[in-house]
């Protein structure tokens, strides 16, 4: 069965993709892991959404296809040239936030402030490898922490499978959430705050 075969994708998928390519950005979400996001993301009504790492917004449209029409989504990128193309897309959507920060600068700000989430999706260092914490911590309980790139990439450079077996052994060790890891599109692991 070929997953992506019958996938309903969002509106503006094919002119982000396009958009993405024009600029050779190549760190994008699979569609695989657009769809589960999508799917987690119709679980949560009147929600919060963080997203961490908008790079393009094909991650980004996903969550709002998803979403609740009474449910936000923030989401940050540290590259406003990525930004523009989410924007130029997705910014008519009320419901998203776009804001262009140094990830773990970000992360700080928000915590500082108590912010708290139902949903967070990382998909960059902040969140995931740095900041790990405070990202844990803004977490409602039964809140959903979903995490991609844990299956080794082509672009990984040499020292970084150690950092990726740190993060997945500190998850398994947390008592505050169920933890599921998938070997399964890029590698995905989701935790639920208990």
């Amino acid at each position: 069965m070929n997953d992506l075969e019958n996938l309903k994708k969002p509106e503006s998928i094919d002119e982000i993709l396009d958009d993405t390519k024009k600029i050779n950005f190549k760190m994008s979400s699979e569609p695989l892991v657009g769809s589960l996001l999508r799917t987690l993301a119709a679980s949560k009504n009147n929600a919060r959404f963080l997203e961490l790492g908008t790079g393009t917004g094909l991650s980004t449209a996903w969550i709002l296809d998803g979403m609740s029409e009474n449910s936000t989504l923030l989401t940050m990128d540290n590259d406003q040239n990525l930004l523009d193309v989410a924007a130029k897309y997705l910014g008519d959507d009320s419901r998203l936030s776009i804001v262009c920060d140094d990830g773990d600068n970000f992360v700080k700000s928000l915590s500082e402030k108590n912010a708290k989430f139902d949903f967070i999706f990382s998909d960059t260092w902040a969140g995931k490898y740095q900041c790990l914490e405070e990202v844990l911590d803004m977490l409602n309980p039964h809140g959903i922490y979903v995490i991609d790139d844990m299956n080794r990439q082509p672009n990984w450079p040499d020292d970084h499978p150690p950092k990726v077996a740190k993060l997945l052994e500190y998850l398994d060790l947390r008592e505050d959430f169920h933890v599921t890891k998938m070997s399964w599109s890029c590698g995905i692991v989701i935790c639920t705050k208990i």
